[in-house]
């Protein structure tokens, strides 16, 4: 299993962070040993002292597939959730500034939390949103992404053969912000909570 990410895929969040815009969809990959699962807690991790959440729509993969037509896409995919891209910025600004790869910044142990997983419907604007101690820090839709999760599954799988069971994050809204241990992080999918846990 892999977790494929999709950067940049909101404007208003490319802007935040001074980043162009894309005119293609830009990914990365985390390894497995990102993926936290069933509300485990996040670890803060002491290389960094500014790790950020970014949350996001993750899509749950249901077959294999490869150079995969737009319109065929959604069929890939049978559930949807919640999850947080975590990002130790300071690191990732140092690994920019030299023009090196920044997986270290994001692709680290326990990097990945996702929710409990839906059935996914592919006509559905889905709403999604972020609380950090009871305060909303982020509210985005899937209506608003640069690239539609179609789009997303077409481009990745030119390059990358998709595999039964992986997930695609699929891109934060604006508000991402610093966490820091004893926080208490909560991601909606519409109204119901699929993400709850703790920085320790």
């Amino acid at each position: 299993m892999k977790v494929i990410c999709i950067g940049r895929n909101y404007s208003e969040h490319a802007k935040e962070l001074n980043n162009p815009v894309p005119d293609e969809p830009v990914f990365f990959l985390k390894p497995d040993t990102a993926v936290l699962k069933d509300n485990a807690p996040f670890y803060h991790p002491d290389f960094s002292n500014d790790i950020h959440h970014e949350v996001e729509l993750v899509l749950r993969v249901s077959k294999a597939g490869k150079h995969i037509a737009e319109n065929f896409a959604h069929t890939y995919i049978d559930a949807i959730t919640v999850g947080i891209d975590f990002t130790a910025r300071d690191v990732q600004q140092k690994c920019k500034e030299k023009g090196l790869p920044w997986e270290k910044a994001k692709a680290f142990d326990g990097s990945a939390p996702v929710g409990a997983f839906v059935p996914f419907n592919a006509d559905t604007d889905y709403r999604f949103s972020l609380e950090v101690n009871a305060e909303q820090r982020q509210t985005g839709r899937s209506s608003d992404m640069l690239f539609s999760f179609r789009s997303i599954i077409a481009y990745v799988s030119q390059f990358v053969t998709l595999k039964t069971g992986d997930l695609i994050f699929t891109g934060t809204p604006a508000g991402v912000a610093k966490v820091k241990i004893g926080d208490k992080l909560e991601a909606r999918l519409e109204e119901r909570v699929l993400l709850s846990f703790e920085v320790l």
